[in-house]
């Protein structure tokens, strides 16, 4: 199984408590071609029209789209739209989302109504119900218990703050205070850029705006310790892709990230993950999610290509396709060999290699290269059915065939953050190493699958061969 099927089968057995503003999101949908003959404005020809849980409880819902349980803590008014945000919790998402819904008679629903032109996608106008004030006691000290009664249930926490009153200092406190005290991770979605108050928590995003205006730009995590920088930031670029709508955007990133580091993700992963799920929302129409089968498939886009795409020829190609990772900040993997029989060894090279990168090269001996460094005998399959096997594998995204006897001049062709052999080499052994340290990449040695070797499975099928009775024509005695 590759490590990131790995890390999204883990996603079923997690659990995170969603604590936040809660809102009915309402969309109107309509063709606009004239103006009104009272007022100069739009005229839009209502369509259709949808409602969906919004504010904090589109976290709730991307935690849910991804696999993972969600118990949803939240303050709805006595009235009709917090009766629908009641309804569609039930009817919707069952036992995915467990809510904790908090009556409070003296504030409205927050209900947020969208009327958006169908042809173009556009938003032409937003109308909001909302009281953005603090809670009453009575009903904050309720919030506050049942979150603490839901936290050991949790791996991981998301605060989702739309400063309408919900998340007051004494919540945020309370559970940012007992989520540490029970070692959760939590996360926090924030509003304005105040953010003292959530000292403590384990990881902040940027705020919705910032990421609607900056998300051609893609990501940057920053790590401290004890109020001091990590060192230097690692940054993500954000996805090619066609936006169509960033409203939820930010709410997908905090439930990703809340879900990966629920599941035992390290905080990179977590971040690449999180981007590649915002690219998925923003190709959408309205306050979506990602299903953990999009996110799959921007974690591993060339897991579509067919065999034949990967396998290179002409190095000119390589390099486009370098030229392209590159441009997306992503982290080049190189690992050579002759391949001659794959094994379980060999895969098991390979899941690992590609579980150190965000792609994977292979450099290939031809089969010239491996008679000189082989033998007459070898190789047993020709260099284009190897290259082809090693193409099926899901873990590589490039096999690239080299002439020479080492792959030095791929190596420096390919310029790899990092360059993995197996363990039966030692670090100073390994063909390009101070090639690869040079560019400030690193080597990884993988650990041998035990009993495996691609000599020992030739010459055992040669002396499996040598005991076979001849075969010929003649007609046996009676």
């Amino acid at each position: 199984m590759h490590p990131i099927d790995q890390q999204l089968a883990k996603f079923g057995e997690t659990t995170v408590l969603c604590v936040g503003d809660l809102m009915l999101d309402h969309f109107v949908y309509g063709d606009v071609s004239r103006v009104s003959p009272e007022a100069p404005s739009l005229v839009i020809a209502v369509g259709r029209e949808e409602q969906l849980v919004g504010g904090a409880g589109n976290v709730a819902r991307g935690i849910a789209a991804l696999g993972a349980r969600c118990i949803f803590a939240g303050v709805i008014g006595e009235d009709e739209s917090g009766r629908a945000l009641a309804r569609k919790f039930v009817d919707e998402y069952g036992d995915a989302i467990e809510t904790h819904l908090l009556v409070d008679a003296s504030r409205p629903t927050t209900r947020k109504v969208r009327f958006v032109s169908d042809h173009h996608s556009t938003h032409l106008l937003r109308a909001d119900w909302e009281l953005a004030a603090p809670l009453r006691p009575d009903i904050e000290q309720a919030l506050i218990r049942a979150c603490l009664h839901a936290l050991p249930r949790a791996d991981a926490v998301v605060l989702s703050d739309y400063a309408k009153g919900v998340l007051s200092p004494a919540v945020i406190r309370a559970v940012i205070e007992k989520a540490r005290e029970l070692g959760k991770p939590v996360v926090v979605d924030p509003k304005g850029t105040d953010f003292t108050v959530y000292r403590g928590a384990t990881l902040i995003t940027p705020n919705r705006k910032e990421l609607a205006d900056r998300s051609e730009e893609g990501m940057s995590l920053y790590t401290a310790r004890d109020g001091k920088s990590q060192g230097r930031a690692l940054h993500v670029p954000a996805y090619p892709v066609k936006v169509r709508d960033v409203s939820g955007a930010g709410d997908t990133v905090a439930a990703v990230m809340a879900v990966m580091l629920a599941a035992g993700a390290d905080f990179e992963a977590a971040t690449r993950a999180a981007n590649a799920a915002a690219a998925v929302v923003v190709g959408k129409r309205g306050t979506s999610t990602a299903s953990a089968a999009e996110l799959r498939s921007r974690l591993l886009p060339a897991a579509s290509l067919t065999a034949e795409e990967k396998v290179i020829f002409d190095w000119s190609i390589l390099d486009e396709r370098l030229a392209e990772w590159r441009g997306q900040g992503l982290r080049i993997g190189f690992t050579n060999g002759c391949f001659d029989l794959l094994h379980p060894g060999h895969v098991k090279l390979m899941t690992e290699a590609r579980a150190a990168c965000d792609r994977l090269v292979v450099g290939l001996n031809s089969d010239a290269s491996v008679r000189r460094l082989k033998g007459k005998e070898r190789p047993v399959q020709d260099q284009q059915a190897r290259a082809e096997v090693l193409a099926a594998l899901e873990a590589v995204d490039l096999v690239v065939i080299f002439e020479q006897d080492t792959p030095v001049e791929l190596i420096r062709r390919v310029k790899p953050t990092v360059l993995v052999k197996g363990a039966d080499y030692r670090i100073d052994q390994v063909v390009g190493r101070e090639l690869v340290e040079e560019f400030g990449g690193k080597v990884i040695l993988v650990g041998l699958a035990p009993g495996y070797s691609t000599t020992a499975l030739v010459q055992r099928s040669a002396a499996n061969s040598a005991r076979e009775p001849a075969v010929t024509g003649a007609k046996p005695k009676r």
